[in-house]
């Protein structure tokens, strides 16, 4: 059982090198655009994906590998008493949109993660970042669901196991953590 669940893992991650890393390529050059002309990254998901969100958001403002400047992201997934606040009263498609409306700013840049691209409050968080006149991107999986339809750029990872997508997940967001680190510290 452990060797085919490994069997499994290295295969995800050997089509997502295979077949995503044009796409992983864009989503870098797109963040790193956004920070060198002001803009912020939010970025939101729900479950093992928020764990995805707020472990990103905290490379960024934190450190990847490099000693420098702090870069601006934001994980809106981290605030209880905002996300109690409007699913209580706007309900739970909202909790996301609301604080996009709030915090996003023209030129900005909002990355919804979805392990299916279905999360509803992610749809609307997305709408909101275009209302606000954010660029939008997504990581997903499976067929990459509306989230990958209604996304500027979209990174489905050729899976349909939950596991396997979360774990390429992370391992693209080390990708782009390395990246954009190294493109704003060297200004490459």
């Amino acid at each position: 059982m452990i060797e085919a669940y490994l069997k499994d893992h290295v295969a995800v991650i050997r089509a997502v090198s295979d077949d995503c890393a044009d796409a992983i390529e864009a989503m870098i050059e797109t963040i790193v655009t956004v920070l060198r002309d002001g803009g912020k990254l939010l970025i939101a998901g729900n479950g093992g994906s928020a764990a995805d969100a707020q472990h990103f958001a905290a490379e960024m403002v934190g450190r990847f590998q490099l000693e420098r400047k702090a870069i601006p992201a934001i994980a809106l997934t981290t605030d209880t008493s905002i996300l109690t606040a409007v699913g209580n009263d706007y309900g739970f498609g909202r909790v996301f949109a609301r604080q996009v409306e709030a915090l996003a700013q023209p030129g900005d840049l909002f990355l919804g993660i979805s392990t299916s691209g279905q999360s509803e409050n992610i749809l609307q968080a997305m709408e909101s970042a275009r209302q606000a006149d954010c660029r939008t991107l997504c990581l997903s999986g499976k067929d990459g669901g509306p989230m990958a339809a209604q996304a500027d750029l979209a990174l489905v990872v050729p899976s349909t196991e939950t596991p396997h997508i979360q774990e390429a997940h992370l391992t693209i967001i080390h990708i782009m953590c390395k990246e954009i680190e190294q493109r704003l510290v060297a200004g490459a």
